[in-house]
């Protein structure tokens, strides 16, 4: 390994090389591409920054201190503390299913004061399966039970409103937990004893987890997830430190039980939408994660994180190649940020603190600065001197070579070579997806279910007309972006 990152910064020193000696002559003609490229990267570095140092105030700081005055404060707590289990499967091997159920199982046994788990599935062959599995590890009923909510194949969200409607009639207390659950997600087995305390805060709504991915096949969607996963942990600790997260996993997400099961939430579960002023009304088929996130944000209630709790999620790719997985889980990902985000954006500072709305801003305003170093070099290289592009090149080699030592050390694993490569990659196209997804908020799809927002192979005039539309708001908001750079570019 030592040698693939010794040969690293021999290229990035050979890219620098490659710049010839009148360069800096030739550099008086892009003063202002030294000027855009240098006042944004203050700003996102300095943010960076920001963010790596209450990460790690948090993780050593702050989560130790607040992890041991919650567990003192439970230890002394008379209140009975049920479990609740919502499990929604669909499209998932056996081998997949078989280790996760019996993690479920292990994690509700765990628990003190009993668990209820609902599990909500389409498949009679998965009902038979969990069955089996709940009767040979020969758990006591009393302690768990397990009831199966046979659905018809209508999407995550009605599945999930129609188990939430179950689990409401149990009449969940306000000291009860309810645990989100996907059907191809490992659940820590000390789920209950490590969420339990978090929710002696009254204030506190819910809670995430560290995450992981469970790859079989070596290679770059791994290495993205892994990287993905080792930065999500960094943005977490930081926003943790505001006691407020930016979302609730859909993998594994803890709630308070009675607010999970208010009928308002279960609207907001089943039927969340959007009332877009180009666009009409967008009814949310995927990003239920942000609907439940932004039910509390607007209620006022925290979300906490603990960083030292990890669930493990079975991931596949859902092509053949790296780029069209990565540009698919991307869109959806990315789709259901940017139709809460704006959302959350108008309800100001005030009930959620500055720190939390800025970073909601930031999500929507980075799409585009990080677009503005790339077409900077691009213009200088066709109005300037092209030996500005080896330079930029070296500059994002150690950059993002400085980046990833610092995910790295603060997760405390070194990465290979790939991550700075990966990182940059996930930085532009993420950028330019989210762009793309801005101006087609009513675009979106399961990765699994073959259920879309759109109108199916035949499209209606009106859709085909507000697709055209969309790229052309699109295609003027570049236009608009590059005029603005080639004006600073050009500035003395």
């Amino acid at each position: 390994m030592a040698l693939t990152h010794l040969a690293y910064f021999s290229v990035a020193l050979l890219l620098v090389c490659a710049v010839p000696r009148g360069f800096l002559g030739d550099l008086q003609g892009a003063q202002g591409t030294v000027l855009v490229i240098g006042t944004l990267g203050l700003w996102r570095y300095s943010w960076a920054a920001l963010n790596f140092t209450r990460a790690l105030y948090f993780k050593l700081r702050v989560y130790p201190r607040w992890r041991k005055a919650r567990d003192i404060r439970f230890a002394g707590s008379t209140a009975r503390h049920h479990c609740y289990f919502m499990v929604t499967s669909y499209m998932v091997d056996q081998d997949t299913t078989l280790p996760v159920y019996r993690s479920i199982f292990r994690a509700a046994m765990a628990a003190r004061d009993g668990a209820t788990i609902v599990a909500s599935v389409v498949d009679g062959m998965d009902e038979r399966l969990i069955r089996d599995i709940y009767r040979n590890m020969k758990i006591d009923p009393n302690h768990v039970a397990l009831e199966i909510d046979r659905i018809k194949a209508n999407g995550k969200r009605d599945a999930m409103s129609q188990a939430l409607r179950i689990l409401a009639s149990f009449s969940p207390n306000h000291n009860d937990i309810l645990v989100f659950v996907d059907g191809d997600t490992l659940v820590p087995e000390d789920v209950w004893a490590r969420s339990a305390p978090v929710f002696l805060d009254g204030k506190t709504g819910a809670l995430t987890t560290d995450e992981a991915a469970i790859i079989d096949t070596e290679g770059l969607f791994k290495d993205w997830f892994k990287l993905r996963f080792n930065q999500r942990q960094v943005m977490m600790c930081s926003m943790g430190l505001s006691n407020r997260v930016l979302t609730l996993t859909g993998r594994m997400s803890v709630f308070r039980a009675d607010l999970a099961t208010d009928p308002s939430f279960v609207r907001a579960v089943g039927q969340d939408f959007l009332d877009h002023w180009r666009l009409g009304r967008v009814n949310f088929l995927t990003g239920d994660d942000k609907s439940t996130w932004y039910w509390l944000l607007s209620r006022g209630y925290e979300t906490a994180y603990l960083p030292d709790v990890q669930s493990r999620s079975y991931e596949t790719q859902p092509s053949d190649s790296f780029f069209d997985s990565s540009k698919t889980l991307m869109v959806r990902w990315f789709g259901n940020m940017m139709r809460t985000n704006g959302r959350a954006i108008r309800r100001g500072p005030r009930d959620m603190g500055f720190f939390t709305w800025w970073s909601i801003l930031d999500q929507r305003v980075s799409c585009w600065t990080t677009l503005v170093g790339p077409i900077s070099v691009a213009i200088a290289a066709v109005l300037v001197t092209p030996s500005v592009i080896p330079l930029y090149i070296s500059w994002v080699m150690l950059t993002r070579y400085m980046f990833c030592t610092y995910i790295a050390v603060f997760n405390r694993e070194w990465f290979p070579v790939t991550h700075p490569f990966i990182l940059y990659f996930g930085q532009v196209s993420g950028a330019i997806i989210k762009t793309f997804v801005l101006f087609r908020l009513d675009r979106q799809k399961w990765t699994r279910q073959g259920s879309s927002g759109g109108s199916g192979k035949v499209m209606a005039f009106y859709d085909r007309l507000k697709m055209a539309e969309s790229t052309a708001h699109h295609g003027l908001a570049y236009a608009w972006l590059t005029l603005a750079i080639l004006f600073l570019n050009t500035l003395e």
